[in-house]
């Protein structure tokens, strides 16, 4: 059966009000979690010992979150179906002494995080999120959602050149954001933050802190047609990751009479052949080398702990592993209308085309023949249409999760995603079918 009834423009109206609510990987995750939670997942610590009980489970860590859903009738060498996908964004990142400014203005030292387009951070309102950790060792998270923030921007009168030359901007001297007047003092951010969270500021640690642009996404064009909003790279991927196997593990569990019914159509009424996974990692925009990142082990150790307490041995670990699959999903790019000589001659990916398929024959993406195929039959199985990408040969390519998913674990992986435009911008571009479109491909990949 088709399962494009599952998510429609509802998903996309729903995936808006996630953008706005995740302002940091840190609430990107919690938010994520907590949809889970109400689908019937229960979190489990890595400090604990796990059972083989079947259901939901997810972990976080950080800014990043392992769930899977264990159906009815799964072998200790059931393999796994991962959708992969990552919580950070380029953007402006708190350091650790703060509090700096000049010739009056009082300002926030920041360090350029992943490779965003600095311009777009500029005469922009801002607000301050992401979390801090306390004395005892929790954390509590910040969201200021409101204008606090300005890194501005040098007026034309003295840049006279800008509009022929280029906008040139050091990172250092010209991105630091302005937040108020008078002279600087040690501790004065801390101290601000303290009291939006409702701490003593001498409990505050350590932090790890981003403005963010407080904008609300919204829907654009003649027939709003389109959605701009921020950090769709890469929570447009999370947030359909997160309905998919919510889903899917819905109807698997309302298959076998285990679980609550899902609220978006019936299910196959065949038992689940795959155990889901949605794989969220952080730190994907500065290489992936962290515990969080998808270089790291988590995402292994938690796929064979799944192995192991299902009762399971190394050869049902190996067997498992060698029949998975995960779909890499991040943003690609649309083919843009001022600079189509940019872009592959032959594939133009389009907004509201359906998700793309993205192929790099050097590896950098993760996707060959066989991967193809599995794609297309989840497209086919969703009733969702679909578009191929390919860089411009004489244009460097970019890099996703999936190589290194692939490389790390020796798991099959394909690249996928949404094409969209202006990609590491602070506001970014796609079409309003595609979020849901992608929702679709995805549940059906999960399901097998």
């Amino acid at each position: 059966m088709s399962t494009s009834s599952r998510f429609d423009r509802g998903h996309t109206d729903d995936l808006m009000s996630y953008l706005a609510a995740s302002p940091s990987p840190y609430h990107a995750v919690a938010n994520a979690a907590a949809r889970l939670e109400k689908a019937g997942f229960r979190q489990v610590r890595e400090t604990d010992a796990w059972d083989g009980a079947k259901g939901g489970r997810f972990v976080v860590r950080g800014g990043a979150l392992i769930a899977w859903f264990v159906p009815e009738g799964a072998e200790p060498h059931t393999p796994f179906r991962i959708v992969g996908a990552h919580t950070d964004s380029p953007n402006l990142r708190v350091k650790p002494l703060p509090d700096t400014g000049s010739y009056g203005w009082r300002q926030i030292a920041v360090e350029v995080y992943g490779g965003t387009l600095l311009n777009t951070w500029l005469d922009r309102d801002l607000g301050l999120a992401g979390r801090v950790s306390l004395r005892d060792g929790s954390h509590r998270l910040v969201n200021v959602d409101r204008a606090l923030l300005r890194v501005p921007q040098l007026a034309v009168h003295l840049d006279r050149s800008v509009n022929t030359d280029g906008l040139k901007l050091d990172r250092q001297r010209h991105m630091q954001p302005i937040w108020g007047l008078g002279e600087t003092e040690e501790g004065d951010l801390i101290r601000f933050v303290a009291r939006e969270v409702g701490v003593a500021a001498e409990e505050i640690t350590g932090w790890d802190l981003m403005p963010h642009a407080i904008e609300a996404p919204s829907y654009l064009g003649r027939d709003r047609e389109l959605v701009a909003g921020p950090r769709m790279d890469n929570l447009l991927s999370v947030h359909a990751g997160t309905a998919a196997l919510a889903a899917v593990s819905a109807e698997a569990g309302s298959n076998s009479g285990a679980h609550s019914r899902s609220n978006s159509g019936s299910g196959s009424g065949k038992p689940l052949p795959y155990i889901p996974v949605l794989a969220a990692f952080d730190h994907e925009e500065n290489g992936s080398q962290s515990d969080t990142g998808a270089e790291g082990p988590l995402l292994g150790t938690v796929m064979e702990r799944s192995v192991l307490a299902r009762g399971g041995t190394y050869e049902d670990r190996a067997r498992a592993f060698a029949g998975t699959v995960c779909l890499s999903s991040d943003t690609g790019h649309a083919v843009h209308p001022n600079y189509g000589e940019r872009h592959d001659p032959t594939h133009h990916p389009r907004a509201n085309g359906g998700p793309i398929l993205k192929v790099n024959v050097n590896m950098r993406y993760a996707t060959d023949g066989s991967g193809r195929a599995v794609f297309a039959a989840a497209c086919e199985k969703a009733g969702v249409p679909w578009q191929s990408f390919v860089s411009n040969n004489a244009m460097p390519c970019g890099t996703t999760i999936g190589p290194i998913t692939a490389a790390r674990h020796g798991i099959q992986t394909v690249d996928i995603g949404v094409a969209i435009l202006s990609m590491h911008s602070a506001r970014e571009l796609c079409g309003a079918d595609d979020p849901y479109h992608l929702a679709n491909a995805l549940a059906a990949f999960l399901e097998g």
